[in-house]
């Protein structure tokens, strides 16, 4: 019984940890500016906004009205079609040539050992014409207001890479599960007050999706090129900049943006998959975090079952009810912060535990050199 009682006192240490650190990182976390003279500052700077297209035919002509809309006044929106298979580069050379704001580009062909989305990237990069590069996933749709307050949260707190997360639509059930993990693992364990104190790497976090660089510092460090075998821009970008002593931040970008980032359970598996390795499914954070991720959210329901079926004594129940309830509070704030699913709130310990179990499977399959096919490629 002594090793249960240490167990459990570790289980509620553990599900605190998240609680406070979310709890945080709220206040920290904020959405982009929207201060009037920050808001004219910023209409005074051109952007240009860079659009990876690979087979978006679907949804690219949506993405390219949303930001048509926008109320910023110098902007102009480069889309480079990397060897689409479907009709994306008619749509977008359609939409161009009634609004000489959008550019359809084509890409070169891709090197080896290159990923796709670096590659058209750091193409994009080296056509814009402004000072200030606007990186979008080709399924974000910003608001009419999005470009002026990212480029015044930019000049609020001046930085080289601002990384913005866009508010992420579920659908499926498998979708409203683990999605919203990333808000989890960022706001319950990245010290976000720590990362803005300095350029440390370890503190690299950012969202493919939205990406806000200086152009000048961009090129310094090397861009896209300097990651172009990495699937995982999110983390390995902001990691780049801040090796290079430049600093990144991140912003919540829920009211100005937003992004089905995966539809239906093979996708979902499939993306989580193809980006793990190079975020904790290795060597150095797989069992760490599977000890937080697991202890955390997993661990205080299931003990809490099984004091409840063994009679354990009344003190651990209690110490087991608190670490429960605790375990449900960060997937409870961000729901709510958010506008995620409640379904994923009720069954976030399977979440997580399904969540751990991909990061273990896509370890495994690393190991075994199997590498997951995403848009066609490997």
């Amino acid at each position: 019984m002594i090793f249960i009682s240490i167990v459990c006192l570790a289980v509620l240490l553990l599900a605190l940890l998240p609680t406070l650190m979310f709890t945080k990182n709220l206040q920290l976390y904020r959405p982009a500016t929207n201060a009037s003279e920050l808001l004219e500052a910023a209409s005074q700077e051109a952007v240009s906004i860079l659009i990876p297209a690979r087979n978006e035919a679907a949804g690219i002509a949506i993405t390219l009205e949303h930001l048509l809309k926008s109320d910023h006044p110098q902007f102009e929106v480069l889309v480079l079609d990397d060897h689409s298979e479907d009709g994306t580069a008619e749509i977008v050379a359609a939409i161009a040539q009634r609004d000489s704001r959008v550019r359809l580009l084509r890409s070169k062909p891709l090197p080896e050992g290159w990923n796709g989305k670096q590659h058209a990237c750091w193409q994009l990069a080296q056509l814009a014409n402004h000072g200030w590069l606007l990186f979008l996933d080709a399924d974000v749709h910003v608001a009419p207001d999005a470009i002026s307050r990212i480029m015044a949260q930019m000049l609020a707190r001046p930085v080289s890479l601002l990384s913005g997360f866009p508010r992420q639509v579920t659908g499926t059930v498998s979708e409203q599960l683990l999605i919203p993990m990333m808000h989890i693992v960022l706001l319950g364990y990245l010290p976000i007050e720590r990362m803005r104190a300095s350029t440390d790497a370890s503190f690299s976090a950012g969202c493919g999706q939205l990406f806000f660089a200086n152009r000048t510092d961009y090129f310094q460090c090397g861009g896209h090129a300097k990651i172009f075998g990495s699937r995982h821009d999110g983390i390995k970008l902001p990691k780049l900049f801040r090796s290079s002593q430049l600093s990144t931040d991140l912003f919540d970008a829920t009211d100005i943006a937003a992004c089905r980032m995966y539809r239906g359970y093979g996708q979902v598996v499939r993306g989580l998959l193809k980006n793990a390795t190079e975020g904790i499914a290795n060597k150095v954070l797989l069992i760490p975090f599977t000890i937080l991720l697991g202890g955390a959210f997993v661990a205080p329901l299931v003990m809490m079952i099984m004091a409840l079926i063994w009679q354990w004594p009344l003190w651990l129940k209690v110490i087991l009810s608190l670490a429960t309830l605790l375990s449900f509070v960060p997937r409870v704030m961000a729901a709510e912060r958010f506008r995620q699913s409640w379904l994923g709130v009720l069954l976030h310990p399977l979440a997580v535990a399904w969540f751990l179990c991909l990061q273990w499977r896509a370890w495994i399959e690393g190991i075994l050199g199997r590498r997951v096919a995403w848009r066609g490629r490997m």
